[in-house]
């Protein structure tokens, strides 16, 4: 029974963890323009899924679901490869900020920061 509570409380923690990424995201857009939103943003798309791979599976080491998370986003960004995202976009504002548009090499790069970030503060608040 506290293993499930164990679980529920990681949920807890983690849809607050996504809510609060996504606020940080669009708050850095909202104030900041340039490479440096750009950039900061990508790391917390993955900060995002990460939070979205715990909320899923709650028991998941922090590495592993640095691992997803990095993978997941590498997946849409290489996925714009093919077009596809870019026609999406520019039919639905979602879509767009769900899949991006074109392809950037040194996002792969700020979505292995973002990864790497969020399995830090996952471990620490794992020690804590």
């Amino acid at each position: 029974m506290d293993d499930l509570r164990g679980r529920w409380a990681v949920r807890g923690l983690a849809a607050a963890a996504a809510a609060l990424s996504v606020a940080a995201g669009l708050g850095v857009r909202a104030v900041a323009g340039g490479a440096a939103a750009k950039y900061a943003g990508d790391a917390l798309y993955t900060v995002l899924l990460y939070t979205l791979v715990v909320l899923l599976a709650p028991r998941l080491r922090p590495w592993a679901a640095a691992v997803w998370a990095a993978g997941l986003s590498w997946a849409v960004e290489l996925f714009q490869l093919t077009g596809v995202p870019d026609d999406l976009a520019r039919h639905s504002a979602l879509a767009r900020l769900v899949l991006g548009s074109t392809f950037n090499p040194p996002d792969l790069l700020w979505y292995l920061v973002g990864a790497a970030l969020a399995a830090l503060a996952h471990r620490g608040a794992r020690a804590a």
